[in-house]
């Protein structure tokens, strides 16, 4: 099961939105749709996370490129949600490097990737084109009151956790 949420800073505190992904099919989708949850420019957080498999932040400061933590490329890639995020600037290679990989596994959002796709990619496809663990800024917090330390230990309730550090943790439950 997905969950993903827009946390916007404004100067009265966190304000949280439930937000619909099935629209959004690249990260620069993804960006606009976290600038229009705020129009004096603050900060945005996309807060993705597919239960007990991977969570994923975005974050968007006014016009300034998006900076993206993955907390497993491996589990995020199996999922369309994942993809959006798996940019192959985070992961380290050139544009359209490893695309057939990553087109070989199911992307249409099922759980586990759970298909016979994923047969195909064991033993030489997307496993070992996306690491397992931590992709992205580690620093994406950091000034907003969780380190990159922090970041890395979070555990499967990692959305709950990142929205009480940023004192936000009541705005962002009433939209999950």
């Amino acid at each position: 099961m997905y969950f993903a949420a827009l946390l916007a800073r404004t100067e009265d505190g966190w304000e949280a939105s439930d937000t619909e992904l099935d629209d959004v099919e690249t990260l620069s989708d993804l960006a606009e749709l976290a600038r229009e949850a705020s129009p004096e420019d603050d900060t945005v957080l996309v807060l993705i996370e597919q239960e007990d498999a991977w969570f994923g932040v975005v974050r968007i400061d006014g016009e300034d490129d998006p900076r993206i933590y993955v907390s497993d490329a491996a589990a995020a890639a199996r999922s369309s949600y994942g993809e959006i995020l798996l940019t192959d600037e985070l992961l380290g290679r050139e544009p359209g490097e490893d695309d057939a990989d990553l087109e070989s596994l199911d992307l249409d959002g099922t759980e586990d990737g759970e298909d016979e796709d994923d047969d195909d990619s064991e033993g030489g496809g997307s496993a070992e084109a996306v690491p397992h663990g931590p992709v992205g800024d580690p620093e994406i917090l950091d000034d907003l009151g969780v380190s990159q330390k922090e970041l890395k230990a979070l555990s499967e309730d990692a959305l709950t956790e990142i929205a009480e550090a940023l004192g936000a943790s009541e705005v962002l439950e009433t939209v999950r």
